[in-house]
């Protein structure tokens, strides 16, 4: 029996008295990309920074390939798990090669000065290709565009070879055409590499086309959770973000495309 890449069961989260996340269960598996939409204030991204080990949950419990998150060191998991977060706080100005070999520092057999090896350069490299940033390797990173930026830091996830990639918003700040760049490197890494991808996003037409699986949430908890096709239909659509809405096909996938519909939205 295959185990897990990661799950969670039961989770609640709360910050000073207040419920974020309630109950909430999930399970990631090899090569396989989930999403998780839901509303402003839905507790998506306080679930994913739980997941990783940021945030201690009130009950429940999390399991990195079987084993409990809570008795693995911070260089285990981050090993096993990468994150795209919305901000990136930098301390000092790094170029954004310094910044993406970052994400091999958990290899590091030397934490000195010069840890890095010819094969973590390698690394690095190959994942400034991949996300176009080749020709910015030498720029600092306070010096990029927002979307440059957010692309760097999917490359320094990517260069840490993870298993699975927790990615909070990572297309944010990006044109279309970077938009589908990004989320085809997260599908690639996960049908080549048997990763696993979770991926928190408003867009929900990007959702439907590249991921496997689709959790919404809404106040804290699973409205629903399924494929694409089991939860972009438009009652459940419409009550938890209360909009008219269309679902059609799309006309090149042939997945659910969600159009909002300007019209005002009525409680039955």
């Amino acid at each position: 029996m295959r185990v897990p890449l990661l799950e969670a069961h039961d989770l609640t989260v709360g910050y000073d008295h207040r419920i974020a996340v309630a109950n909430v269960s999930l399970t990631l598996d090899a090569a396989e990309v989930t999403a998780i939409i839901g509303p402003n204030g839905a507790g998506k991204s306080t679930l994913l920074r739980t997941l990783n080990g940021q945030i201690k949950p009130a009950s429940g419990t999390i399991l990195l390939d079987g084993q409990p998150l809570e008795r693995l060191n911070r260089r285990k998991i981050s090993r096993r798990i990468a994150v795209v977060a919305q901000e990136a706080e930098l301390r000092f100005p790094v170029t954004v090669l310094e910044f993406v070999l970052g994400g091999r520092f958990a290899w590091a057999t030397n934490a000195g000065w010069g840890w890095e090896t010819e094969h973590d350069l390698q690394i690095a490299e190959a994942v400034l290709q991949e996300t176009e940033l080749t020709e910015l390797s030498g720029r600092l990173m306070n010096e990029l565009s927002g979307g440059e930026r957010q692309r760097a830091l999917m490359a320094r996830a990517l260069a840490t070879e993870a298993p699975i990639l927790l990615l909070d918003e990572p297309t944010a700040n990006l044109d279309l055409s970077h938009q589908a760049t990004l989320l085809a490197l997260v599908r690639n890494r996960c049908d080549r590499h048997q990763a696993s991808a979770l991926v928190v996003t408003h867009d929900i037409n990007l959702a439907s086309q590249f991921a496997d699986n689709i959790l919404l949430m809404k106040e804290g908890r699973t409205f629903t959770a399924g494929t694409p096709e089991e939860v972009l239909k438009p009652q459940i659509l419409e009550e938890v973000f209360e909009v008219r809405v269309l679902v059609d096909a799309h006309p090149v996938t042939g997945g659910p495309r969600v159009t909002p519909v300007h019209e005002p939205y009525r409680h039955n």
